[in-house]
């Protein structure tokens, strides 16, 4: 696997297209779609109600919580299969930057309609300068990266199996998103591993 740690304005980022063989993200996708507590909640934005345009579920050690627009997730134990991705991911990631993460917010896009706007996962419960770690699974989706002064844009195309880290001050300087499209029409699965400042 090709791990290279890229530093960029305010921050940097890691992106392993393999970390997840083929055969086995399909697997896991199979499994995630069909275990996983997938719920479709609502979220508040600038004092409005609206259906969040996805699938989700949230996955914690010891009971932790996690809330962003207003909405508090619901907590689910820390299931296997993600926990043996945690400790992966934090072993394979060990020889450049240290992450210890205790929860995991799970999205399922059911297709290309399916989106997650323009945002930054900068939630008090993160810290100061949280390291996220996306692995996803199933149709390949673009993620766009904008930097909020300078507009800066880095895009990735988010294979199934691909790992892609965020670190250093990034949640304060960039946004994230994963646009909706009309070429996309079978599902996606990202996991988002987290560490929860209890």
């Amino acid at each position: 696997m090709n791990f290279e740690l890229k530093h960029i304005p305010n921050g940097w980022y890691m992106f392993v297209e393999n970390f997840i063989n083929t055969n086995k993200s399909h697997e896991l996708f199979d499994y995630f779609q069909e275990k996983l507590a997938w719920e479709s909640s609502e979220i508040l934005i600038f004092g409005k109600t609206y259906n969040t345009p996805r699938l989700e579920a949230f996955y914690a050690e010891n009971g932790l919580n996690y809330s962003y627009s207003g909405k508090k997730l619901v907590t689910n134990p820390f299931e296997e299969k993600l926990f043996e991705l945690k400790v992966k991911i934090e072993s394979e990631v060990s020889k450049y930057v240290s992450v210890n993460f205790n929860s995991v917010l799970a999205n399922l896009y059911r297709d290309g309609q399916d989106s997650n706007g323009w945002h930054a996962d900068n939630e008090r419960e993160l810290g100061q300068n949280p390291i996220i770690a996306s692995l996803s699974f199933g149709s390949t989706r673009r993620f766009d990266l904008k930097h909020i002064y300078s507009n800066q844009k880095i895009q990735f195309e988010l294979n199934s199996g691909s790992l892609l880290l965020m670190g250093g001050e990034m949640q304060h300087f960039w946004k994230h998103q994963i646009a909706k499209t009309k070429k996309v029409t079978a599902p996606r699965i990202n996991l988002t591993f987290r560490k929860i400042i209890s």
